[in-house]
């Protein structure tokens, strides 16, 4: 039961269904029963505290979800439609709903609920997100990375549409751009998530196997459509020399700093874009090789990453201090991949 409450709290803090400024004695009660493991305690706290303030949405929203991870979609269902229905709606009852019709495989209706959802609230990040893995569920990798990439461009502090978008561009061969950058993004944003690690060991196999394997990638910039993504290849390909050592922490170090000393030169002001202008700063303060260590050390080799830092640990010290006090956001008007 412990697992259904983790499973919960990725739910309150990605999803943001609960998060208010203050919470009831009945709410916090349930809470704790959440965490527990004891659902039922938590459906009885959450329904008699109901009876007592009908227009409360928070306890319905609980309530809806203490149902549906007691696998009672009817009553979940029941619970979470008033929500959808009165003025204090949000996008999170709608993805509550959503959630719901996936775990009973009606996706007719998911679909219908994530439609009328992005009527009501169209940047919605999260709503685009969780759109585009119901169409993926459906077999329309298309729509899902339309959606995606939407959201990406209508919410760009939302780090589940580059998480999703990542895996999608990594998995197509034609790729060499889209996976790393999203990918990248997304640890950036989401470094406490579980997920992190694993988009950060997709990202150096990006760089490995879709990147640098080109004999010609010169050639491949020529090839593309995206001015962006040509403009990012034809700059890493003055790099390509440096990937004949192998592609490790330290060579993708030297090869991403000379890739933001040419980036600078020729695109920035054509293509401003935050990841590249915090590579920057990083390099600014002295913090660009440790940085590279923090995303690919781990990944690449766990002892070899442990002796580097036993031998930069000042450095790295520097790095996770200042990595911890900073949120990682992207603005809007840098979706690139769209034009």
């Amino acid at each position: 039961m412990k697992k259904i409450f983790v499973t919960t709290l990725l739910i309150i803090g990605c999803v943001s269904v609960f998060a208010q400024n203050s919470m009831s004695g009945e709410r916090q009660r349930a809470r704790n029963f959440m965490q527990a493991g004891d659902l039922d305690n938590a459906v009885l706290v959450l329904a008699k505290a109901i009876e007592a303030n009908k227009s409360d949405v928070g306890l319905q929203k609980d309530l809806a979800l203490a149902y549906y991870y007691q696998k009672n979609y009817a009553k979940a269902l029941e619970t979470i439609h008033p929500v959808i229905a009165s003025p204090d709606c949000d996008p999170a009852a709608y993805q509550l709903a959503g959630n719901i019709y996936k775990a009973q495989e009606n996706y007719k209706e998911a679909e219908r609920n994530y439609k009328d959802g992005l009527k009501d609230f169209p940047n919605s990040g999260p709503l685009y997100n969780d759109y585009g893995e119901l169409l993926e569920i459906m077999k329309n990798p298309t729509g899902a990375i339309q959606h995606w990439e939407k959201g990406i461009q209508l919410a760009p502090s939302y780090g589940g549409n580059y998480y999703n978008a990542a895996v999608y561009y990594y998995k197509q061969q034609d790729d060499k751009v889209w996976a790393i950058i999203y990918g990248e993004i997304y640890a950036n944003m989401e470094s406490l998530n579980p997920k992190a690690n694993n988009i950060k060991k997709m990202v150096l196999d990006a760089y490995k196997t879709k990147l640098f394997i080109s004999n010609n990638l010169k050639a491949d910039a020529e090839n593309q459509k995206n001015a962006f993504a040509k403009a990012v290849i034809e700059t890493f390909a003055k790099q390509s020399g440096i990937s004949a050592q192998g592609i490790t922490p330290e060579s993708l170090a030297m090869i991403r700093t000379r890739f933001i000393l040419d980036w600078n030169t020729s695109f920035a002001k054509t293509y401003p874009f935050r990841l590249f202008e915090y590579h920057q700063q990083l390099m600014k303060d002295g913090l660009f090789d440790s940085y590279n260590q923090w995303m690919f050390g781990p990944v690449s080799d766990q002892p070899e990453f442990e002796k580097w830092v036993a031998a930069h640990k000042a450095e790295y010290d520097k790095f996770t201090d200042f990595h911890k006090s900073r949120v990682f956001k992207m603005p809007k008007g840098q979706t690139y991949s769209l034009k």
